[in-house]
């Protein structure tokens, strides 16, 4: 994962939720796969916000992990944990699923507000030496919720000093969610650097324009799976009005496609 982030070329990863999805991307040559918890959550049922049960959640990555050959990077959230015994525990266990990196971000679940910096730095910490003591290595995609938050003013300043100060706790990539203007993504990539993540959200700079000013990586969040029912229920609404068929018979996704893709 280290080295896609660093290659010079923009990692695009269209998030997904099960592992159909992730040997599809494999097949269409992306060189890794990245779950979304939104996604994961509600293809099975639940809402975002670690409602989805952590030990159905190691499921559903060991078999995402176990169908493709490119790395896989989970969407944990705040990493379900209460304390830091809960969460290292949970990181032993992320690791046995195969997994190559995950994000995690600075949102206290259980009260909704954003965690104070040294908390979620030590977190962090947390997370690298429980990986450094397993033998192992975990790509740490630190997200920050700054923007989400109505009650902090200066949010480029907020966002700078929490990207550094997570990078300096072993951080390996920085995820300022929902930050769209290009100058203040610039003056992000510039100020921490390290890798950034964006999602699209309205306003945001084109694809090419991202890569232009540094950023390394673009993650959809859950708009892959929003584009997958979009379509899905623009079908079944067809379908009540007697219309359709034309739609079914004539998609280019055959059974035998599918076939093809889970046997590879």
């Amino acid at each position: 994962m280290h080295e896609l982030h660093h290659s010079g070329k923009l990692l695009l990863l269209p998030n997904i939720w099960d592992s159909l999805g992730a040997r599809l991307l494999q097949d269409l040559g992306y060189p890794a796969v990245a779950t979304a918890s939104a996604s994961v959550a509600f293809a099975n049922g639940y809402d975002d916000g670690e409602h989805i049960p952590f030990a159905e959640l190691l499921i559903i990555l060991k078999k995402i992990v176990a169908t493709v050959t490119v790395p896989v990077t989970a969407d944990i959230e705040s990493g379900f944990a209460e304390n830091d015994l809960q969460l290292k525990n949970n990181i032993l266990q992320l690791l046995d699923t195969g997994i190559a990196g995950i994000n995690i971000e600075d949102t206290n679940k259980q009260t909704g507000i954003l965690k104070p910096l040294e908390e979620q730095c030590a977190s962090i910490k947390l997370i690298k030496n429980t990986c450094t003591e397993a033998g192992k290595q975990l790509f740490i995609n630190a997200r920050t919720d700054v923007y989400l938050r109505s009650n902090i003013e200066n949010k480029l300043e907020e966002t700078i000093t929490r990207g550094l100060a997570y990078k300096d706790a072993g951080a390996d990539c920085f995820y300022p969610i929902i930050m769209n203007k290009k100058k203040e993504i610039e003056q992000v990539v510039k100020a921490v650097q390290m890798p950034v993540n964006i999602i699209p959200v309205p306003g945001i700079p084109s694809l090419n324009e991202l890569q232009d000013i540094g950023v390394a990586r673009v993650s959809l969040g859950p708009s892959f799976l929003k584009t997958a029912i979009q379509a899905m229920k623009k079908l079944a609404i067809k379908l009540q009005q007697n219309e359709g068929i034309d739609d079914i018979i004539g998609n280019e996704i055959t059974s035998a496609y599918l076939h093809e893709l889970v046997n590879k």
